[in-house]
């Protein structure tokens, strides 16, 4: 399986976020994803998320990463392979999952949350003089709607 790695800067500016989504939505149509698609939709917030990580928490420039797969010819049963999305900041500082407590109208605390719920799988690790925090999203991924009947206070605990 090859893949295609693209990548984006961006700038240290909560705006950058905007400027990321529209980004990803470009490149996975170009890849031939159906942006409505709930894959599409769950890869635009998961890099919303992991992108406004690292440029809150860093007031740092990062370097935004998608490797899609590209099949070497028909698929032969099985899912294709995950898209990965990557996402390097200056900080050595660890990805820290904070809790938004039962505030249901907390805006802040859910991002790594929702990158554990919504993907395959995820980490992160040292890069250079920062880090890398990594997720990798299956064709199947569930679409994003479920997140209203997530019972937040659960996950607060």
């Amino acid at each position: 399986m090859q893949v295609l790695q693209v990548q984006l800067a961006v700038q240290a500016d909560p705006a950058e976020v905007g400027r990321a989504r529209r980004w990803v939505r470009s490149r996975l149509l170009n890849h031939g994803v159906d942006p409505d698609a709930p894959m599409a939709e769950t890869v635009v917030l998961v890099v919303s998320e992991l992108v406004t990580n690292a440029v809150v928490h860093t007031g740092c420039p990062a370097v935004l990463r998608l490797c899609l797969p590209v099949a070497d010819g028909p698929q032969e049963g099985g899912p294709a392979a995950p898209l990965r999305v990557e996402v390097a900041d200056a900080s050595q500082a660890p990805p820290a999952p904070r809790h938004a407590g039962a505030d249901e109208d907390a805006t802040n605390g859910r991002g790594l949350e929702l990158v554990e719920l919504l993907c395959e799988r995820w980490g992160w690790y040292p890069d250079g003089s920062g880090k890398r925090v990594w997720c990798e999203i299956g064709s199947d991924a569930r679409p994003t709607e479920p997140l209203a009947d997530v019972d937040w206070a659960a996950l607060a605990q």
